[in-house]
C-alpha cells in the first residue's frame, strides 16, 4: 500500500506533498471511528468548548436567512459587521481602525495562510513560538518558507522571551508571530514583553502577526496587544474570531485588522478562493459584538472552575506536573516523570483509558515531554478523564516494574 501511495504522490506537485494539516483533526477522525465502534472517549484533544452558541446569536442568523440574506456580499465583509468590529476595537484596545483595515474571514485559521501568502517571500523567514499552534508550521512548510522557532521555556511560564526573539533575527526575517494567550500552553505575555517585541520589530522593520483568538479568555489581567502601538496601520496585524470565546467553532467566522495595503491584497485572495463569507453568518457576528459580549464572560467563569479542577488533578498524578495557565482553555502538563514520550503517553491514554489528548511534539520540537489537554469540557468529563488517567498510569507503572515482564 505504501508503495502505491508513493507512486501516486509523484503525480502531485511539491507543495501538495508538503501538506501536513492539523494533527488534532487527524486524531478527531480516528476518535470518531472508535466511537462508532462503541468505544467511550473523553475528549481533551480539540479546542471546541461544550457550550452552546448563545440563542439570540442563532436567532439572528435564522432571521437573516428568512430575510433572504443568502447572496454574495463584499469580500471585505458586511460594512455593518466591520463597523461593529471597529466599535469593539475602540472599547477593547483604544484605537479605531479604518473600515478598509478590517477584513471578515471564514474563520481565523484561514488568515494565517492568507497573511503569510501575501506578505512573506519564499526566501524569507518567519519567527514562530515553539511550541505553537500547528497551523503556523503547516502553512510555512506548505509555502516552503523557513520557520524559525523560539523555544518557550517552562521556567518562564512558557512566555515568549523578547531577547530570545532578538537572537533569532537574520537579514531574511520578515514576520514575527506571537500568540497570547497561547495555544497550547495557556501562557499570557506581559505588557513589557509585548512592548519589547514591538520595539524589536520596529528596529528591524519587521511585521508582527498577533494571533489574539483567545484574547477574551484570560483568567487574570486583560492580555496586552502589540496593536496599540500603531493601530495596525504600519507593522502589526491582528487576527481573531468568534469561535472560542463565543462557542461558535462551527460557524467559521473571524476577522483581521491590519495595514490597508495588506488587507486589500488579502481581500483579493479571499475573493479568489471563497468569494465571501456568507452574510447570514456575518449577521450573527454583528449580534455578538453589539449585544452579547457578556456571554463570553459567563463562559470564562465556568472555564476557570474547570481549569482549577484539571490543574489540581493533574498535579496529584505521580509523574505529572502542570503549570496553571493564565489564558485560553488548555493545560500543557510535563509528563517526563512518567518515563514515556509524549506520543507514547497519548497513545496509552487513548488505547487503555479512552482519554483523547495531544502529544506535545505535535506543536513543535521543544515540546517533547509535554501533552496538551483542552479543559473546555464538562466538570463531569474532567473528573472522569482524570480518574482514567490515574488508573492507566498506575497499571502501566505496575506492569513496567513487574520482574517477570522485565525478564528477571
Amino acid at each position: 500500500m505504501s508503495q502505491e501511495i508513493n507512486i501516486l504522490n509523484k503525480k502531485l506537485n511539491a507543495a501538495a506533498n508538503r501538506l501536513e494539516g492539523q494533527p488534532m483533526f487527524k486524531l478527531l477522525d480516528r476518535i470518531k471511528a472508535l466511537e462508532q465502534k462503541g468505544k467511550d472517549i473523553i475528549h481533551f484533544e480539540i479546542g471546541d468548548p461544550d457550550f452552546a452558541t448563545p440563542e439570540p446569536v442563532v436567532d439572528s442568523c435564522i432571521q437573516a436567512l428568512r430575510d433572504g440574506q443568502t447572496h454574495y456580499v463584499s469580500s471585505f465583509g458586511l460594512e455593518e459587521l466591520r463597523e461593529a468590529v471597529a466599535d469593539y476595537t475602540v472599547d477593547d484596545l483604544g484605537f479605531r481602525p479604518r473600515l478598509h483595515q478590517i477584513l471578515i474571514s471564514p474563520g481565523a485559521n484561514a488568515l494565517i495562510y492568507f497573511v503569510i501568502q501575501c506578505l512573506v517571500k519564499s526566501d524569507e523567514e518567519v519567527i514562530v513560538p515553539d511550541p505553537a499552534f500547528s497551523t503556523y508550521y503547516s502553512v510555512l512548510h506548505f509555502l516552503n518558507i523557513k520557520a524559525v522557532g523560539v523555544e518557550l521555556k517552562e521556567e518562564n511560564d512558557f512566555r515568549m522571551n523578547p531577547e530570545d526573539i532578538r537572537k533569532k533575527i537574520t537579514p531574511k526575517t520578515k514576520l514575527i508571530i506571537i500568540n497570547s494567550p497561547h495555544n497550547p500552553t495557556g501562557a499570557v505575555m506581559t505588557q513589557e514583553e509585548i512592548n519589547a517585541v514591538y520595539q524589536i520589530a520596529a528596529e528591524h522593520d519587521l511585521f508582527i502577526l498577533s494571533d489574539e483568538i483567545y484574547r477574551r479568555m484570560s483568567y487574570d489581567a486583560q492580555p496586552a496587544s502589540p496593536c496599540i502601538n500603531d493601530g495596525c496601520r504600519e507593522r502589526t496585524i491582528m487576527m481573531t474570531g468568534f469561535s472560542k470565546a463565543f462557542a461558535m467553532t462551527g460557524w467559521r467566522l473571524g476577522y483581521m485588522i491590519g495595514p490597508e495595503f495588506l488587507v486589500e491584497k488579502i481581500s483579493l485572495l479571499l475573493q479568489t478562493i471563497v468569494s465571501c463569507v456568507p452574510p447570514f453568518i456575518q449577521k450573527a457576528g454583528v449580534t455578538v459584538l453589539k449585544d452579547h459580549l457578556d456571554e463570553s464572560a459567563m463562559m470564562l467563569l465556568e472555564l476557570k472552575a474547570r481549569k482549577d479542577l484539571i490543574v489540581d488533578g493533574l498535579n496529584q498524578i505521580p509523574g505529572i506536573s502542570c503549570l496553571d495557565p493564565q489564558g485560553a482553555f488548555y493545560v500543557f502538563p510535563n509528563i517526563k516523570g512518567t518515563g514515556l514520550t509524549s506520543e507514547a503517553f497519548a497513545e496509552l491514554m487513548l488505547k487503555e483509558g479512552g482519554v483523547a489528548l495531544l502529544p506535545g511534539c505535535h506543536f513543535g520540537r521543544s515540546a517533547e515531554g509535554y501533552v496538551r489537554l483542552c479543559f473546555a469540557q464538562s466538570i463531569d468529563d474532567i473528573h472522569e478523564g482524570l480518574s482514567r488517567m490515574r488508573r492507566v498510569l498506575k497499571n502501566h507503572s505496575s506492569l513496567a516494574l513487574d520482574p517477570v515482564l522485565q525478564g528477571e
